[in-house]
């Protein structure tokens, strides 16, 4: 199989099951007017994590990485309207793309776009979780991928048994399998991988995809009692 078949079958799925909008459209041309990596989910891909989101039933989600805010919109899409998604963007103009598009899409008043290193971020939603908790039903993390455990983690301590965390970009072109690796992606995401086997309170997989992103793939994990 070549890219050329891979990105077909992508474009056909996608124009059948997952054809784009007004607000998807616009969301992928001012990210790439604004410069920002064309790195967002597929459309099909978007879908996936659209229809996740509403098998779960979800009404709070939390999203680690927001980019343009493409794939925050196919998620805050499957809320209902008292809904709530909180966006953790490293890079303040990511940030402002983002809003903008939310904005336009009708999301902005349930989406919260937060700026600052994950981490930090993270902590402080730590806190306001301790205060008051609401946990979240599911969380998709795609950012910096050294950091996956630790996000992982704390995906872990703001969720509530039952609650899906779905952690993308983990096959690294086939790279996830070199243990001798020291390259900080590949030793996030084996961490992360392992993290979710070893846990007592995950139960997950992972899986290899195909498509207009090349090879790639994800894992999945439930929280459990």
């Amino acid at each position: 199989m070549t890219q050329e078949q891979w990105d077909s079958v992508d474009d056909y799925f996608t124009d059948l099951l997952a054809p784009a909008d007004d607000a998807l459209t616009a969301a992928l041309r001012d990210s790439d007017a604004a410069g920002l990596p064309r790195i967002a989910v597929a459309p099909n891909q978007g879908k996936l994590l659209h229809l996740l989101a509403q098998i779960q039933g979800a009404r709070r989600i939390l999203e680690i990485g927001t980019l343009g805010g493409y794939s925050t919109i196919w998620l805050a899409r499957a809320l209902p309207a008292d809904g709530r998604l909180v966006t953790l963007e490293y890079n303040p103009a990511h940030a402002d793309v983002a809003r903008g598009n939310l904005a336009r899409a009708g999301l902005d008043k349930i989406v919260d776009v937060r700026v600052g290193a994950a981490l930090d971020s993270l902590t402080v939603l730590g806190a306001e979780h301790a205060a008051h908790p609401e946990p979240f039903d599911l969380v998709f993390i795609d950012a910096d991928k050294a950091n996956n455990a630790h996000y992982l983690r704390w995906a872990l301590e703001l969720t509530r048994p039952g609650s899906l965390i779905i952690l993308d970009n983990v096959v690294r072109g086939g790279a996830v399998t070199d243990a001798d690796s020291t390259d900080p992606a590949i030793l996030g995401t084996r961490s992360a991988l392992e993290l979710i086997a070893e846990h007592p309170k995950l139960t997950g997989t992972a899986v290899q995809t195909v498509g207009s992103k090349g090879y790639d793939g994800f894992a999945l994990a439930r929280v459990l009692a």
